[in-house]
């Protein structure tokens, strides 16, 4: 109950030279156009409680392959397979009607679900409870704000359990705290079986979310594997630019390192320190540390900036900043130099294994000019030696004052 197969899918649109092309065609039945493919054998499965994200850029093909999967296109080549109900939300609002009001696209879009109207009534007071929009329920739609509509649609969405659940990019619109009740709604469904296929920009989403995902590009998949190891790479080709590379490597330990930038600088060396100033892989809660960067200079520029982005073992950032924000001003640097940088603070967080990324770049981020950025540059251990116990990622130890 819940498996997805997407076998060998490929789609591809007919283009003509012009508007007569096509009934010429039709006519002498002589082919007169030439096919455009926007999906190329598309393979993966989704198993019965797993979770899996889509990435990529902006006309990669994820949109095309959502609706050959819920049955809204078809595909030129190969076949999907679903075990159960489909329940998708493609688009906000998609399947309502802005004169009606919201209790009656509730039964309009609950029938385009597969829902019956007797299974759509019993579940209205579900439906009303979980999008918390009140009255407006009886209100014309067009009178919602984009965030009551998504409340609204997610809500018709599942009220009844599917066996698969497509989410794209819908979850990104309204209040914070609908999001975390939606994320809840959605972890309950995975636990009783239902798959997921989320596409999301949203790199926290697809860590917290997802057991694995795919990047596309142009129409091909080009990684399937790791939430953190294919949103590296992702995050790798966003910041390619005309002569960048983007290289990924296995490291001695079994990590994968991705790799990208044009190469005008990069880092040769970056080591943890502790307080007695020895190379550390393991550092004791609260100890001051010292993270010392070396970077050579591979030509001439005007200006460099150098970030870090501390990460815990799941991929969530714990703290990231760059030479930009702190005003350290790198500017007018030759070829060959040699530069060194020290990073001092006390190391206030929890227990567990982190990995420091690092980016050369200008500007503010790393998606301008990116000359280097490179994930699990190094890895780290904290442990508790001399702490109270405590629970969490960060160490932020309170005075406590009792009166009785």
């Amino acid at each position: 109950m819940g498996k997805l197969v997407v076998s060998h899918v490929g789609k591809a649109y007919k283009r003509y030279s012009g508007k007569w092309a096509r009934m010429l065609e039709w006519l002498t039945g002589k082919t007169r156009h030439h096919k455009t493919w926007v999906l190329r054998d598309i393979h993966f499965t989704v198993n019965p409680g797993e979770a899996v994200g889509i990435v990529g850029v902006n006309g990669a093909g994820k949109s095309t392959l959502l609706k050959i999967i819920t049955g809204t296109t078809q595909p030129t080549s190969g076949s999907v397979h679903t075990e159960g109900r489909v329940a998708a939300l493609l688009e906000l609002g998609m399947g309502f009607h802005p004169d009606f009001t919201g209790r009656q696209n509730v039964f309009m879009a609950g029938q385009l679900l597969g829902l019956g109207s007797d299974e759509i009534a019993a579940c209205m007071p579900a439906i009303e409870a979980f999008a918390e929009i009140g009255d407006y329920i009886d209100r014309p739609v067009r009178t919602y704000s984009s965030g009551m509509q998504m409340r609204l649609a997610f809500s018709v969405a599942t009220a009844v359990r599917p066996a698969v659940l497509i989410v794209d990019e819908a979850l990104s619109v309204g209040a914070a705290y609908f999001q975390h009740k939606s994320f809840n709604k959605i972890r309950e469904f995975r636990e009783q079986g239902t798959s997921l296929l989320i596409v999301s920009h949203a790199r926290g989403s697809i860590r917290r979310l997802c057991d694995r995902a795919i990047l596309l590009e142009r129409g091909l998949v080009i990684k399937d594997g790791p939430p953190e190891e294919v949103m590296d790479f992702y995050n790798a080709l966003i910041a390619e630019r005309e002569n960048a590379t983007v290289q990924v490597q296995r490291l001695d330990d079994g990590r994968t390192q991705t790799t990208s930038g044009t190469g005008e600088a990069r880092v040769e060396s970056i080591e943890l320190r502790n307080e007695k100033g020895e190379v550390a892989e393991y550092i004791n809660v609260g100890e001051s540390v010292r993270l010392q960067v070396q970077i050579r200079l591979h030509a001439d520029l005007p200006e460099l900036v150098f970030g870090y982005m501390i990460k815990d073992r799941f991929g969530q950032p714990v703290f990231g900043t760059n030479t930009h924000h702190l005003k350290v001003d790198m500017a007018q640097l030759k070829k060959g130099q040699l530069l060194m940088l020290a990073f001092s603070f006390p190391a206030h967080i929890g227990v567990g294994s982190y990995a420091v990324s690092t980016a050369l770049h200008v500007a503010d981020t790393h998606l301008a000019a990116n000359y280097e950025w490179r994930d699990q540059a190094l890895m780290f251990n904290v442990v508790n030696v001399n702490r109270d116990l405590f629970v969490g990622v960060n160490w932020l130890p309170p005075q406590v004052e009792y009166q009785k």
